[in-house]
């Protein structure tokens, strides 16, 4: 047999990929490329799940947990950054030791403890602990991605390869609506009494421990794929590491990819992190307005404003499912940085019109459009990643990218919080504060920008083979 390159030292080809596509990438696939797309897409989608639980958990969980002379959106604030550094932590941990040991193993670790983690928090008693759970499932939430990305164009057929990973990621707001809806279900059975008020929180957060039980159906039936295991047995007689972060940062080529893909990564981060997913603290303080004005009692209210953020969430992710969808077809016709510049561009505009312009439920639509522009650039990070980095860092590469800006992307809700308060300070009432939150989001859409920056630099990939 001819010997294998070795993967960490060939650059990328310019060649056009070899082998056309033959109809859609679906009618492509074996049944075990089809398993395997199934499990990476079901981990992802609950990944996104717990994500979102707590997104929607956590206006009612800081109201909960801290004393009434603390802010619970500074603090909401503090608890996302918290949980959005473990996940930089978790996706530069596992990211390696996929690209070490394997990825269907470390894809199962990192499953269990996103959901386990999401369950403990549910117990705890004050912030402190509450972070501490975030932080840990945070760890968990950060390798899957990775992960399931490499596993996925580790496995498929090259021609099959953008159109899987698009959809990959479009699944993931398959997870975000059923967090909608479970939210929803569960602001219902609040505002019947018939739980507790004020514990919604808790069994949103239970709820996410269920994917665990996927854990066992991955260990059992999933294998690494066979174009990592041939090259980690070349790489071992070449003497190649595999999943080095000296190979990643040391080699010019691969640094220059890793550090713009970085930069490309933190403009998406942190508009959905540090402002997107911020979306809920503005629809409860419009909604509780309209309840108010409308003469809702006091104990119904948090019952009714949770039934309302869902459906925000739902409406949101229903968009970002049809943006992620647009991106792939995008990504392969016009190429993947076209695509890019179009997403960050409708991204600054549609964030902006978002905060400044949303008022009550006959905004809802705003919801969709925003997670339309803000989430296709996400189904770019699935397709583009992969294909800037060779077999031996494929996994570490793609998490060094998506997770590593998450250390930049934590200090998003700390700005927004800070950003808030100063604006909040000259703020005599509830109606300035309002806008002083509109404004804060509005200006922190800028970072949209630095996505089209790190764009210039980067190579288009489109129609190239991996680089192998």
């Amino acid at each position: 047999m001819k010997r294998m390159s070795d993967p960490s030292q060939l650059s990328q080809s310019p060649s056009r990929l070899s082998q056309p596509a033959v109809g859609p990438w679906w009618s492509q696939l074996t049944r075990y490329h089809w398993f395997v797309f199934t499990v990476a897409s079901l981990a992802w989608l609950f990944d996104c799940l717990d994500q979102q639980l707590f997104v929607l958990a956590r206006p009612l969980a800081m109201k909960a947990l801290l004393p009434p002379d603390l802010d619970p959106k500074i603090y909401g604030a503090y608890a996302t950054s918290i949980f959005v550094l473990g996940w930089a932590t978790g996706g530069l941990i596992f990211g390696s030791l996929g690209d070490r040991f394997g990825r269907a193993k470390m894809l199962t670790i990192t499953v269990l403890i996103y959901s386990v983690c999401t369950g403990l928090s549910a117990f705890s008693q004050g912030w402190i602990d509450f972070a501490v759970f975030r932080f840990l499932t945070g760890l968990g939430v950060g390798g899957v991605f990775g992960l399931a990305v490499a596993l996925v164009a580790d496995t498929l057929p090259d021609t099959a390869r953008a159109g899987a990973l698009g959809m990959l990621q479009a699944l993931s707001a398959v997870g975000n609506v059923t967090a909608g809806v479970v939210s929803m279900s569960l602001g219902h059975l609040e505002s019947m009494k018939t739980i507790a008020p004020g514990t919604a929180w808790k069994y949103m957060l239970l709820i996410g421990a269920v994917p665990a039980f996927l854990c066992v159906f991955i260990q059992m039936q999933l294998k690494e794929p066979e174009k990592w295991v041939k090259a980690r047995e070349v790489g071992r007689a070449a003497g190649v590491k595999f999943g080095s972060y000296v190979e990643l940062l040391g080699d010019p080529r691969w640094r220059k990819s890793a550090l713009l893909g970085m930069m490309l990564c933190v403009s998406g981060v942190i508009g959905l992190w540090g402002i997107g997913f911020f979306s809920p603290e503005l629809v409860g303080d419009v909604m509780e307005r309209s309840l108010i004005a409308e003469g809702i009692p006091a104990d119904q209210r948090d019952g009714q404003k949770t039934f309302w953020i869902s459906v925000n969430l739902i409406v949101q992710n229903i968009g970002a499912f049809f943006g992620m969808l647009a991106f792939t077809r995008m990504a392969e016709g016009i190429g993947r940085k076209p695509a890019f510049a179009i997403a960050f561009v409708a991204a600054l505009i549609a964030t902006v019109g978002y905060f400044q312009m949303f008022n009550g439920r006959g905004d809802i639509w705003m919801s969709a459009v925003m997670g339309a522009c803000q989430f296709a650039l996400f189904a770019g990070f699935a397709i583009y990643l992969p294909e800037l980095f060779p077999m031996s860092l494929r996994s570490t590469g793609t998490s060094f990218c998506y997770n590593v800006g998450r250390f930049l992307a934590a200090s998003g809700p700390f700005t927004l919080g800070s950003l808030q308060a100063a604006l909040k300070a000259n703020a005599a009432t509830e109606e300035a504060k309002l806008m002083a939150f509109r404004n804060a989001c509005s200006y922190m859409s800028a970072i949209f920008l630095l996505g089209l920056v790190a764009l210039v630099f980067l190579p288009e990939t489109k129609g190239r083979p991996l680089p192998e």
